[in-house]
């Protein structure tokens, strides 16, 4: 039996993990469920764990923050993440496992298999740690993310980034605008998704926009400083954040 806790700032996330261990891995007891990662290091402090089904993506300290904690507590990790497949290829190199949301069952019991079966094995620590460590590292290269998931309320909607036009702030909500018209709005503030995709592509200009360079058609100040998009949108440019901009659209249009 595998003493179990989930670690996911979604809810949704949570409790749809939470029903299918429970109905499909009867090998699996859980222990607790956190929504962060400070309420994941308690629940490593009051029981023994064996795994930790692991969200990359939080707000405040993400998933990578909790290892240490986990690797002193000779607890195990398998990611969720929404991260595309050059990444997911890293952790599959790296960790014990990983899980795509959303989250498929016949791969959910494949995962826990495995862990059953490393857990029995008791794999080298040292090698576990080092295993752990050089996870993060391999996902450093965000320039490489070209997919995500978004959090839609009933699921998730898995959106190529090149698609993403300009993403805006609207209180603890972000706004994504695509090329096809679509706009998603999901519950998690923009700094996360400053933090996720590659800085090469998008650039924060103003403390509630994010704009994908690829879709840049102006850069102006006849009306302060502002971009105008190839959609026609008009986006105003902090000041703050000007010198910033102009140097990442040298960079940016370099040969």
């Amino acid at each position: 039996m595998l003493n179990t806790i989930i670690v996911d700032d979604e809810e949704f996330a949570r409790s749809s993990l939470y029903f299918l261990l429970q109905e499909n891995c009867e090998d699996v007891h859980i222990s607790g469920i956190a929504k962060s990662v400070s309420e994941a290091r308690n629940l490593l402090t009051q029981h023994s764990v064996d795994l930790i089904f692991l969200d990359i993506a939080m707000p405040g300290e993400n998933g990578f923050e909790l290892i240490p904690y986990a690797q002193s507590s000779k607890a195990h990790i398998i990611f969720t993440t929404a991260y595309d497949q050059y990444a997911l290829k890293a952790i599959k190199a790296n960790a014990l496992d990983y899980l795509l949301k959303p989250i498929d069952i016949d791969e959910l019991k494949v995962a826990v298999d495995k862990a059953l079966r490393f857990i029995a094995l008791n794999k080298n620590e040292n090698n576990r740690n080092e295993s752990l460590q050089n996870l993060a590292v391999n996902l450093s290269d965000r320039a490489e993310i070209r997919k995500i998931s978004l959090p839609n309320g009933q699921g998730y909607t898995l959106v190529n980034i090149d698609d993403i036009i300009h993403i805006e702030a609207d209180s603890n909500y972000s706004v994504f605008y695509f090329a096809n018209r679509d706009r998603i709005t999901v519950s998690k503030v923009l700094k996360e998704y400053e933090e996720i995709l590659p800085d090469h592509q998008f650039v924060r200009i103003h403390k509630s926009s994010i704009v994908n360079l690829n879709y840049l058609k102006e850069y102006n100040s006849r009306n302060g400083l502002e971009v105008i998009l190839k959609n026609g949108e008009k986006l105003a440019v902090s000041r703050r954040r000007a010198s910033d901009f102009a140097e990442r659209i040298k960079s940016y249009t370099r040969p």
